[in-house]
């Protein structure tokens, strides 16, 4: 498609430039988000479709990124099956029931649909320009696993059984959330895997692997895998099924090896340096990639840090935007 955005042009290697996007765009750094977020909690900033959807296109507006992405949070998912969760400055979501062996199972059921979710996403929809596609997302089944469960490892060890039937339940409703906003209107997706990086790779490959496989194969967008702390298990990472490979810092994307796409990974600290020494590691990525990948999305190793200067990161994208890439 001669008109197909520059950030899912990269899917095929057909883009003659490289799209940028970064991981928290949508929130905590941005002044206007700020204002807002000053007169409201955080939960009912997630829950009002017109809020969520302007937040969500704050990022595209004052930074001109190639994507924009679902203001969301990865625990939105889980309130769908009967978590009740707050979120709370400076501790993240807090689980009102959270949950710690098999008889837990017989509360929690299937994903039933969030409506604002969907409302959200068409709402964005409506709106942005025909060349910025919305990126929707979810936690991972063992990320959210190790908020939902204070006592996760344990039960990996204690009680495999019960721990694989809540990642079964788990994957599942990710699949039918992911759907939801597939048919809303997202374009692609990121599946956030925050915290399975603390893994071996032998539980990695056991408790984590097969769960993130099956989304990958259910869900028919193009697809990201994130996941931090990744080094130890690239290798494994590669098998996920995903479409593109979101890389933290611990890897070299100059020494890696892969067919899929890879998508990352400047250090989020970095902006608190000289502007200067920031736009040479931007350069220095960028010049690997090209020479080491043949499908390159510029992102963070991780999310762009509350006090974080909006001004650095306008200057990031310029400079990836003016990077010859073909």
């Amino acid at each position: 498609m001669i008109n197909e955005p520059i950030f899912l042009q990269a899917f095929s290697g057909k883009n003659k430039h490289v799209p940028v996007w970064f991981m928290r765009q949508a929130g905590r750094f941005l002044p206007q988000y700020q204002q807002l977020k000053a007169t409201r909690p955080l939960r009912d900033l997630f829950r009002e479709p017109e809020i969520a959807g302007a937040i969500t296109l704050q990022p595209v507006e004052i930074l001109h990124v190639d994507a924009a992405i679902l203001f969301a949070d990865i625990m939105t998912m889980p309130s769908g099956m009967g978590f009740y969760i707050d979120f709370v400055d400076g501790k993240g979501p807090v689980i009102k029931n959270p949950i710690y062996g098999q008889a837990d199972l017989k509360r929690l059921g299937k994903y039933s649909g969030l409506e604002h979710v969907s409302r959200t996403i068409q709402l964005i929809n409506a709106v942005l320009p025909p060349s910025i596609p919305l990126i929707g997302f979810a936690g991972s089944p063992y990320t959210v696993m190790t908020y939902l469960c204070p006592r996760h490892q344990q039960l990996m060890f204690e009680n495999p059984k019960v721990f694989h039937q809540f990642m079964g339940l788990l994957t599942d409703n990710t699949i039918a959330y992911l759907k939801q906003q597939q048919k809303a209107g997202i374009k692609a997706f990121q599946l956030f895997d925050t915290w399975a990086g603390a893994l071996r790779k032998e539980e990695y490959t056991t408790f984590v692997l097969p769960y993130v496989q099956k989304i990958f194969k259910a869900v028919t967008v193009p697809s990201i895998y994130y996941l931090k702390n990744c080094a130890h298990l690239f290798e494994e990472m590669d098998k996920s099924g995903s479409d593109f490979l979101s890389v933290c810092e611990t890897v070299d994307i100059g020494q890696i090896k892969t067919a899929k796409g890879i998508q990352g990974n400047l250090l989020n600290t970095m902006v608190y340096g000289s502007q200067e020494d920031l736009l040479i590691e931007v350069k220095r990525l960028l010049t690997l990639a090209k020479k080491h990948h043949k499908k390159y999305i510029f992102n963070l190793n991780h999310g762009i840090l509350p006090d974080t200067d909006p001004m650095k990161i306008k200057a990031v994208v310029d400079a990836v935007h003016s990077f010859k890439w073909r």
